[in-house]
């Protein structure tokens, strides 16, 4: 985290855009699947660890990693942006969620400014033409950190898709984030996310939702493991 933040206060006082993701198991599905989605990935700046089999997996890979997920970098990043003077903008969920996260996100973030939020209909397309107007708001209202709450794939597509326009906002893309702080969802107690069970919390809360993307997640570890194990042998032999 603390590594994490340092370059983004440097790229924020420089007005120097970024484009940040979080990976989990269910983006590594995605990625196997959807050339778009690697792509987009490929254009973004930071990716961080959204998820304890990330973490292990790195592990035993020999490249250990923190775990940083989304929804814990939105308090660090508003703190951040509201002591260099950075403008917040919000991006995707309702209308209503939006401004009362941005209620909820100033009232704690003393001298934060969160100047524009963006609900996009349903069918959004990440790269077309509201996409763009998207972007030129950004411009317009000089923002320099977009939180992004498109939900996977959109989200990182439509991050993607801004830098390469506009080279002065830093995106970041944190899922079911602004719910959690509006209220509109709740998060896994802490004690939960202590012992890596978020995923079972999300999953009994929301089961029709959950069920088969989480049941893919998991048919993927064993693939993992092995890919894992065998970059660590590979690191040591090249030794």
């Amino acid at each position: 985290m603390d590594s994490l933040l340092s370059d983004l206060k440097t790229r924020f006082e420089r007005r120097q855009g970024f484009a940040l993701a979080t990976l989990n198991l269910d983006h590594v599905v995605k990625l196997r699947d959807d050339p778009a989605f690697r792509t987009a990935y490929l254009a973004h700046t930071h990716v961080t660890a959204d998820g304890n089999p990330i973490v292990w997996m790195s592990r035993i890979a020999g490249a250990p990693v923190d775990l940083l997920p989304g929804a814990d970098l939105i308090a660090p990043l508003c703190d951040l942006a509201a002591a260099t003077k950075v403008r917040v903008a919000l991006l995707g969920s309702t209308e209503e969620t939006l401004k009362a996260a941005a209620r909820a996100l100033m009232a704690r973030h003393h001298g934060l400014e969160v100047v524009l939020c963006m609900s996009p209909p349903m069918g959004f397309d990440p790269s077309g033409s509201l996409a763009d107007s998207y972007i030129s708001q950004l411009a317009d209202a000089d923002i320099g950190l977009c939180f992004l709450a498109l939900g996977a794939p959109k989200q990182e597509l439509f991050a993607a898709h801004a830098v390469s326009k506009i080279d002065t906002v830093g995106f970041v893309s944190i899922g079911a984030g602004l719910d959690f702080i509006a209220g509109t969802q709740k998060r896994a107690p802490k004690f939960i996310r202590l012992i890596a069970a978020e995923w079972v919390w999300r999953l009994l809360t929301n089961p029709k939702r959950l069920g088969l993307r989480y049941a893919r997640c998991i048919a993927v570890l064993p693939q993992l493991f092995w890919s894992a194990l065998r970059a660590r042998l590979n690191s040591r032999h090249a030794a």
